[in-house]
């Protein structure tokens, strides 16, 4: 792969223009393609062979006009003053005018008022989902509330599946990037190399980023997966293309000329960058095997944007490298001879700081193992609570829309009016529906938990029956998930139809129950696909199983630190947290798939330049040494580049998106520093030879990926001297 890798990026050094050309052109097509044909993302969660979606989508067949997006417009009068129905009929009545409404609820008619008449719901059907609702819909809606609000001293407030918090992500992944270039430039000490590198970076996440908006017009994606995809798609991005461009100067600076200092950087730095790239490809593809559609296509847009990084940094890189030429370097060593002389005996690296740090570390290497071991179990003893829910509105920001209608239905309701269920009575015939209805709503009023049970409501062939369920609880209490389950038991044995629970908080339960049973299967498959890809690259036993423990390491700590500020509240206030409440879902099986890649591709960088130094003569030790040694410096740029990408989704009001940027940049802080630069050297000095043994039989057995670039040392007949420092990166 090396050699292939050579040759690339030969080519594109030496057809830099036409490689620019292409890739500016393919950017003009792909971000074309994303204005004519983008459609709108989706806030829905689908789960299908569940309960819950199977009562779902029989009622977009069977009872279509209640398929459709829900809202709910809450109306509040003055402290002791009920409310009256000419104060809410023309309330009524503009939600009903709204196009696309086909029903807007009169609460006097229905019931839906508080016990002191303070309070007063007004549900509003849409015959449309929620990823279908136009702009124009979409604020009307919203305008009931402005236009309601102080109204004859009424307060209103519209909630419901229209009023989704935005992502903000512009702004934020602004921060990350301003912050990553503050630290190339610090990393190269040069304008031109910092500037070259961020911009490749960025025109791969635009192409990436163009074809996902693309295909939004065919196929439906979460409004999580673009967001998730640009904050991966970034990091890798600008790691990548630093890994490589740190070679490139290294080889600058041993002398070789420009063209062949760009071919060997690619040969070697990027088959590492490939071997990153598919792992990460591989984690969020393996997704798909949990066996939920918007997982992956969550997982699948992420990857796919991380592979165009892979590319552009394979390609076009190189490409630029050529224009930039000695410009990459920093003044004082531009030119041939000051390049060498930079690299005259006077000038020994061993008083840098990843060498201090790798002697010490390796001399108090048992003390700093426990210490490392104890503190990242520590931080993970919160993983014992850690509780899954999908998000509702009463972890949204405050002062959003959706949080405001949340607290004032359950100042006036209780929680339970914010996570209603809804009963589905399927029969053969209106009789056996009718008595089954009947006989459904008399047990679910029985069930602890339950405080109402509404009415049923029958399609136009009385064949099929809604039964609304108001719990006592809010949507993502524990006590609410246990009276799901005891209405569904209870509910099982009634006769003559059958009947399903659904509503948005039975499926948010369903899907987490789902993917909690998936995690541990998950967690399992990505550790045993470490120890392989590792033992291909490294050629040892013990090395890949040290990498799949502190993963795991990484793992529980990551997880416990984020279950304790985003469910337990210690210091959520610090990262924008009004209300503590359970992970949204799907955080712990994408932060692991998104990790396994990240931690393999410190592993590779580290660990490789040590197998290399060993087998060339080094002591362990030593070996150990100058693997953290050399590759310290960009290792740590890497690190707090993509902690910079993903803190700054922290910001944004969004609690989905808060969350995977804090877990990330806290898995990203304790995997680079305490587990790779840290734990690693302090196991393999301990490990000593042992670290490298491998059974002949399996030694025989094993594909060599040359991911060292040892063919092409041999083909390019590189002296001793100059052997290829892996990592790539003159670290």
């Amino acid at each position: 792969m090396a050699t292939l890798l050579y040759r690339l990026g030969r080519w594109c050094f030496g057809r830099r223009g036409l490689v620019v050309v292409t890739w500016l052109l393919l950017l003009g097509v792909m971000g074309g393609a994303a204005a004519a044909f983008s459609g709108s993302t989706t806030s829905e969660f689908r789960m299908p062979g569940t309960e819950s979606q199977r009562a779902m989508d029989a009622l977009g067949e069977q009872f279509p006009q209640a398929g459709g997006a829900t809202g709910t417009i809450v109306i509040a009068a003055p402290r002791n003053a009920p409310l009256t129905a000419e104060q809410v009929t023309p309330i009524v009545r503009q939600a009903a005018a709204i196009p696309g409404v086909t029903a807007a609820t009169d609460p006097f008619q229905t019931r839906s008022l508080s016990p002191d008449g303070r309070y007063a719901l007004v549900q509003v059907q849409f015959a449309t989902k929620a990823a279908d609702i136009t702009d124009a819909q979409r604020t009307a809606y919203e305008n009931i509330a402005r236009d309601g609000d102080g109204a004859q001293d009424l307060r209103v407030e519209a909630g419901g599946d229209l009023t989704q918090a935005p992502h903000g992500a512009a702004a934020t992944e602004a921060v990350g990037v301003a912050v990553a270039a503050v630290v190339l430039v610090i990393t190269f000490a040069s304008l031109v190399a910092a500037g070259m590198t961020l911009l490749n970076a960025l025109v791969g996440v635009g192409v990436g980023m163009a074809g996902l908006y693309a295909l939004t017009g065919v196929v439906e994606l979460n409004a999580t997966s673009p967001v998730l995809a640009l904050m991966l798609g970034l990091a890798v991005g600008i790691d990548y293309s630093l890994f490589i461009t740190s070679r490139h100067r290294q080889n600058l600076m041993e002398g070789l000329d420009a063209r062949e200092a760009a071919g060997r950087a690619i040969g070697t730095a990027g088959s590492a960058v490939v071997f990153a790239g598919a792992t990460v490809v591989i984690a969020l593809a393996g997704l798909s095997v949990v066996g939920i559609p918007f997982l992956t296509a969550m997982g699948l847009a992420a990857a796919a944007t991380v592979a165009v990084a892979v590319v552009v940094a394979l390609t076009l890189l190189p490409a630029v490298l050529a224009f930039a030429g000695d410009k990459i370097l920093p003044r004082k060593l531009r030119g041939r001879a000051a390049a060498q002389s930079a690299q005259a005996p006077g000038g020994s690296p061993e008083r840098a700081l990843g060498f201090r740090w790798g002697r010490a570390v390796t001399r108090l290497r048992v003390p700093v193992l426990l210490a490392g071991v104890l503190a990242l179990g520590a931080l993970a003893l919160p993983v014992q609570d850690m509780r899954l829910a999908l998000p509702d509105a009463g972890t949204a920001a405050e002062d959003s829309a959706q949080r405001q209608a949340y607290d004032l239905t359950s100042e006036g309701f209780g929680e339970g009016f914010n996570g209603r269920l809804i009963a589905v009575v399927s029969g053969p015939d209106a009789a056996s529906t009718q008595a089954a209805a009947r006989r459904t709503t008399e047990i679910i009023g029985g069930v602890e938990g339950v405080q109402a049970v509404a009415p049923a409501q029958f399609n136009q062939s009385r064949t099929t029956a809604l039964v609304a369920v108001i719990p006592r609880t809010g949507p993502t209490d524990t006590a609410t998930e246990e009276t799901v389950h005891a209405v569904r038991d209870r509910v099982a044995g009634v006769q003559g139809a059958e009947v399903a629970l659904t509503g948005t908080t039975a499926v948010g339960i369903d899907i987490s129950e789902k993917l909690a049973d998936a995690l541990p299967v998950y967690l399992l498959l990505v550790a045993g696909l470490s120890i392989v890809l590792l033992m291909l690259v490294f050629r040892s036993v013990l090395v890949p199983v040290k990498a799949a423990a502190g993963f795991l390491l990484t793992v529980g700590a990551t997880f416990g630190i984020t279950t304790a500020v985003f469910q337990q509240g210690h210091l959520a206030g610090l990262v924008g947290i009004d209300t503590p409440g359970p992970l949204v879902s799907f955080l712990p099986i994408i932060l692991i798939g998104i990790l396994f890649g990240l931690a393999m591709d410190y592993e590779v960088f580290l660990v490789s330049r040590m197998r290399e130094d060993f087998v060339h003569g080094d002591t362990p030790r030593r070996a150990t040494v100058n693997g953290l040694g050399h590759n310290a410096r960009v290792v740590t740029a890497a690190a707090l580049i993509m902690i910079a990408v993903f803190a700054g989704f922290v910001v944004t009001p969004d609690p989905i998106i808060k969350s995977i940027g804090f877990a990330l940049a806290i898995g990203v802080f304790i995997d680079a520093f305490v587990v790779r630069m840290t734990l690693v050297p302090a196991v393999m000095s301990l490990l000593g030879r042992a670290a490298w043994w491998l059974p002949r039989w399996l030694d025989r057995a094993l594909p060599d990926l040359d991911i060292e670039g040892e063919k092409l040392r041999r083909e390019l007949d590189e002296p001793p001297a100059r052997q290829l420092e892996y990592s790539g990166m003159g670290r």
